[in-house]
């Protein structure tokens, strides 16, 4: 996807001009593609294979070739990447076949026999198969880093396929949603399950780095990484699906994360727990030309107050969900609410990671949900309440502060920042439970201003006033209204919001697995994928238009 010259890649194709339909299997990720040729038509099953017990030791990734009708020439490239240039594939004869190594990975492709491979090299290997009507052929990647390479039957490898597909209805059948736009819910939760590294339970915001916010921008980040408010908001959505084993391996992940490191909360962490590397740029041609190419993402240092309220309302919210607190998760939820009472003031880059610190309104509403929910858990005791009443006075002073300094009469909304006059945001819909407890009417009034501003006559929104010149509007967002709008009794307003969004993202023939930005312009999709953020949106604003409508 950033070089497609020196990029590697493991391609079926039919040799004939064609067109093609995707589609996932029903509650499962195993994902179908048909291609249709002049001669005949194929149909490929792709499955990241697991087993019914969990994930493999190694990484399976199996491709079934089954003629349809007809006849189709399909021609198979494997190409091995160098890492940016840095690393030099090079081939093993062994024992159980041709085994290919890029420095600490070891690979090897697996085909049945009717597959003719007419070159196999240190780089790549080209291979050629003829489908039949009832046909049915396999090849598979196996991958492995620092450990043994496992080798098992073609035919163990053909049957995982359909046990993976087993495994992920059997996860979505365990899943307890009963509200409203289900298929939708259960994609989006199926989607956020590609983000969990399952080895530490840790939820990575993206799969991918420098896919870019728009062509021209500038904004192609690195989102291979655990960012505390992208994992606390995919717990919320774990909570709301009924996936507790899911919910208690990531809020697990993330507390012990944060202990080891001690309480000044970092935005992001490695999906093994450790500090993001320092960004850097990698010589790479970049998606459709778009630069720079980053590894690693600096947002690691920057102050963002936001978090101290994701992770204070993550943990009532898991603490709801029927999990006990232990005593260091509770005595650091204690430390990071003390942590936020000292900090407020501060000026942070807040949600959106700005390199121009500011007092962000989103931030201060945060801080205030942070002291809110410190003072709830400590008054039912699941942490320690020695601090409560200092919780209760800086959360009063925190709103009292808002109220002053963040409203605009003139523009009858709650500012992007104090001081910058007329522009909004967005994330201020992420926040609503303060308008709740609050000023529900200036919370409203701000939200038709974010509509009518930063919507543009749509339901998709911009991230904030004036960034629409450089990157198209942001998904998570246009689903954070509509849970606003629905906790907050603008029910209507909210289903019809709701209905308006899924037609527009969902209504594009593509297999639902969003980016993080649709441009409404061009119908294209820009950034990192899956994005976590934007699926978990969706999951939350179902949530809160059903609960709405059941009251």
């Amino acid at each position: 996807m950033l070089d497609k010259e020196i990029g590697g890649y493991f391609q079926l194709e039919p040799e004939l001009p064609y067109t093609v339909k995707r589609k996932y299997r029903e509650d499962s990720n195993v994902l179908e593609t048909r291609f249709e040729t002049a001669t005949g038509s194929i149909l490929i099953t792709e499955s990241i294979n697991s087993t019914l017990a969990g994930r493999l030791p190694w990484s399976e990734l199996a491709r079934r070739i089954e003629g349809v009708e007809g006849h189709v020439v399909v021609n198979l490239r494997l190409r091995l990447g160098t890492a940016a240039e840095t690393r030099s594939p090079w081939l093993a004869d062994t024992e159980k076949g041709n085994v290919f190594h890029v420095a600490d990975l070891m690979a090897m492709l697996r085909t049945s026999e009717d597959i003719e491979l007419s070159h196999f090299d240190d780089e790549q290997v080209i291979g050629q198969l003829i489908t039949a009507p009832g046909s049915r052929s396999l090849v598979a990647l196996l991958a492995t880093e620092k450990e043994p390479l496992a080798v098992p039957e073609l035919a163990s490898i053909d049957q995982r396929i359909e046990t993976s597909h087993l495994a992920w209805c059997d996860w979505v059948n365990s899943l307890s949603y009963d509200g409203l736009y289900p298929l939708h819910v259960k994609r989006s939760a199926l989607s956020l399950k590609f983000l969990w590294y399952s080895p530490t339970g840790a939820l990575a915001a993206a799969a991918t780095s420098s896919l870019p916010e728009g062509l021209e921008s500038g904004k192609n980040y690195d989102y291979r990484y655990a960012w505390v408010r992208d994992a606390c908001l995919i717990i919320k959505s774990f909570v709301f699906l009924g996936a507790l084993e899911d919910c208690k391996a990531a809020f697990s992940w993330l507390t012990h994360t944060i202990i080891r490191h001690g309480v000044k909360l970092r935005a992001c962490y490695t999906l093994e727990g450790g500090l993001v590397p320092e960004e850097r740029l990698i010589p790479l041609e970049g998606y459709k030309g778009a630069q720079p190419v980053r590894v690693g993402n600096n947002a690691r240092d920057q102050i963002q107050l936001s978090m101290y309220g994701d992770m204070l309302a993550v943990a009532q919210r898991f603490i709801e969900a029927g999990h006990v607190l232990d005593i260091a998760t509770s005595r650091m939820l204690g430390e990071l609410a003390n942590c936020c009472a000292d900090h407020w003031r501060q000026k942070d880059s807040g949600i959106w990671e700005l390199p121009e610190e500011q007092h962000y309104t989103h931030s201060k509403m945060a801080c205030w949900l942070a002291l809110d929910r410190a003072v709830a858990m400590a008054q039912s005791k699941h942490i320690e309440p020695t601090w409560l009443g200092r919780w209760q006075r800086e959360r009063d002073r925190i709103r009292d502060w808002i109220e002053t300094h963040c409203w605009s009469e003139s523009k009858q909304a709650y500012l992007f920042y104090v001081g910058s006059e007329d522009q909004l945001d967005a994330s201020v819909a992420l926040v609503h439970h303060y308008g709740n407890s609050v000023n529900p009417q200036r919370m409203l009034s701000t939200y038709e201003a974010i509509l009518r501003e930063l919507g543009r006559g749509t339901p998709m929104l911009y991230r904030y006033s004036g960034v629409e010149k450089e990157e198209s509007t942001f998904v998570a967002c246009a689903f954070w209204l509509v849970e606003a709008w629905a906790s907050m009794g603008e029910v209507t307003r909210a289903e019809q919001a709701m209905e308006a969004i899924l037609s527009t993202l969902c209504d594009q023939g593509n297999v639902e697995i969003f980016n993080e930005m649709f441009d409404v312009r061009t119908q294209d999709w820009y950034g990192n994928l899956p994005q976590g953020l934007s699926h978990l949106a969706l999951i939350c604003a179902a949530q809160a238009v059903s609960d709405a409508k059941t009251q």
